[in-house]
């Protein structure tokens, strides 16, 4: 049995990883050097990387790469993405050279509205409760205004507080529903500080309230917290050409626009398949949020969500064919920022958003959900074409040959070798074998 240890986060980095190796890693004497192999030679940054989070031993990489060539809005980006899985970024960027020689990528935010909530419990009339809301609404926006000035100047802050009953979900269980604002601010700071100070003036208030009795006083409040779920927080993007434009891979374009339209019904229909189908469009999401210094975990959350909005879990991707002319295109939640955060903290966040030219958060939204929908035709595109696998595993070779400690020759004549047979764990194995032998 392993005796707990007190006052770790106190130890330095050193002493966090001799700890570890004595107690969890006797059986891997390389451990302590790949752990601090990986820390950067300049202190400063080091230190900058490790005050990111808690208890740091190292740093963990992921590549940092570039999909070319995209042309949104009439604008061509190049859009840096942060990823480690093969073929995420040269699918990418494959859809990009497609669709840019068909007029490009359309891209336009619905909506910029945030939500955050005050949770609590209350124990009375309900029509006591509406009345006192209606009191106390403008005293609530008082109460933050010192928090907003900033917010304000640059066009945001509170846009509405509203009393929802949540009674008949959980006995005594009401909301306040606020909206905000944030601008190029991702703004969960912002959004969690105002909710405190409503739930703190909203108690205060309550418990002076001359027309309730003392049961109906006592409000309890049980959490103030942003949602990551904002489904006005909204942006579409969109591609479009004739159908005669997508002939490909021996198809003529009416048959290809009729499997890729079928192909996605079938996700819009089936969960199971829906799951992988937005995973894909996933790919692309998550490797320019998190390449921008963005919440990507808040982002999926928002997201998949969103694909469940109308009580099952489909696509977010939809196409169809009217009039000779093929249309694809998504509609999904992003919650970004281009100030604040990490976006002003980490380094190649900061390099990120100046590749894409400084963007704000509208411009941001747009060329994310690009990333994902052209991450999904591509997917979609070699589901109905040679398979995914071709493709997949052509770019997966190199990792199957580094797990498999090939020399830089060794790899050179694997990739030439490859080019004309299918690639797999045991084919790469038995071909290596036989080079060597």
């Amino acid at each position: 049995m392993i005796d707990p240890i007190s006052g770790f986060s106190k130890l330095t980095k050193e002493e966090k990883i001799d700890w570890l190796s004595s107690t969890y890693l006797k059986d891997s004497q390389n451990a302590p050097q790949i752990l601090k192999q990986y820390w950067n030679p300049d202190s400063s940054l080091q230190q900058l990387h490790e005050e990111f989070t808690e208890n740091t031993l190292s740093n963990y990489y992921l590549p940092f790469g570039i999909a070319p060539n995209f042309m949104i809005n009439g604008f061509r980006y190049a859009i840096p993405m942060a990823i480690e899985e093969s073929s995420v970024i040269a699918a990418a960027s494959k859809a990009a050279k497609f669709w840019g020689k068909r007029g490009g990528f359309k891209a336009e935010v619905l909506g910029t509205q945030k939500i955050g909530q005050v949770h609590f419990i209350y124990s009375g009339e309900k029509e006591k409760l509406v009345n006192f809301f209606r009191k106390v609404k403008p005293e609530l926006l008082e109460a933050v205004e010192p928090l907003v000035r900033n917010m304000k100047k640059r066009g945001g802050g509170v846009t509405g507080i509203e009393l929802r009953d949540k009674n008949e979900a959980l006995g005594g269980y009401f909301q306040l529903h606020c909206t905000f604002e944030t601008k190029d601010s991702m703004g969960a700071n912002f959004i969690n500080s105002c909710l405190e100070r409503f739930a703190e003036t909203f108690k205060a208030a309550a418990e002076k309230h001359e027309a309730f009795n003392a049961t109906e006083k006592d409000i309890e409040i049980v959490m103030s917290i942003l949602s990551n779920y904002v489904p006005n927080c909204l942006v579409r993007a969109e591609v479009s050409c004739p159908v005669e434009d997508l002939a490909d891979h021996g198809l003529t374009g009416e048959a290809f626009a009729g499997k890729f339209v079928r192909a996605l019904k079938i996700a819009e229909t089936e969960p199971f398949r829906a799951v992988t189908h937005n995973k894909g469009i996933m790919n692309g999401i998550d490797a320019v949020v998190l390449a921008t210094g963005n919440d990507f975990r808040a982002v999926e959350a928002g997201i998949h969500a969103y694909a469940a909005k109308d009580g099952k879990y489909t696509s977010l991707t939809h196409a169809d064919v009217r009039n000779g002319q093929f249309r694809f295109w998504m509609e999904i939640p992003l919650a970004l920022g281009t100030v604040g955060g990490l976006t002003g903290l980490h380094p190649l966040s900061k390099i990120a958003l100046e590749i894409l030219q400084k963007p704000s958060a509208e411009d941001l939204m747009k060329i994310v959900a690009v990333a994902g929908l052209a991450q999904n035709f591509a997917a979609v595109k070699s589901l109905i074409t040679t398979g995914i696998q071709q493709g997949h595993m052509k770019m997966h070779l190199m990792n199957i040959l580094n797990q498999l400690q090939a020399t830089p020759e060794e790899k050179e004549a694997m990739v030439e070798h490859f080019k004309k047979h299918n690639v797999s764990h045991s084919a790469v194995e038995e071909a290596l074998e036989n080079l060597r032998s």
